[in-house]
């Protein structure tokens, strides 16, 4: 069965190029534009992992962390930030909200599928 990742992006190019590297590599892939369209595709279906922005309209991404933690059947579904941010609060905030891991935008695929690969594996 393959495994499930939403990301969530106000970038449609972003989302695109994450897209393909995860399609490519095997995996199902949710999008999502913002936090609250992000929220809403959490319908209860099985999402193994969440890469999200931090900047994004109507919900940011530090927000969405702490909103999908609220959710029991999402409560201890990884997520890594994917973003521009560089800033270190903001990656503590992230963390404080249960964020597992940052990355820096622009990312290479394979780095991302790295990642990815890490957090799915333990």
């Amino acid at each position: 069965m393959k495994k499930t990742i939403l990301i969530v992006d106000d970038s449609e190019s972003l989302r695109q190029v994450v897209n393909i590297a995860l399609s490519g590599a095997g995996f199902q892939v949710l999008e999502a534009r913002d936090g609250v369209e992000g929220l809403a595709k959490l319908d209860g279906s099985k999402v193994h992992l969440i890469i999200s922005d931090v900047n994004m309209p109507n919900m940011n991404g530090i927000d969405f962390v702490k909103q999908v933690k609220t959710l029991p059947k999402y409560k201890f579904t990884p997520i890594i930030m994917l973003t521009t941010e560089t800033q270190e609060y903001l990656m503590e905030e992230s963390r404080k909200a249960g964020a597992k891991a940052w990355m820096v935008k622009p990312f290479k695929p394979d780095q991302m599928l790295q990642a990815v690969s890490k957090i799915l594996s333990c």
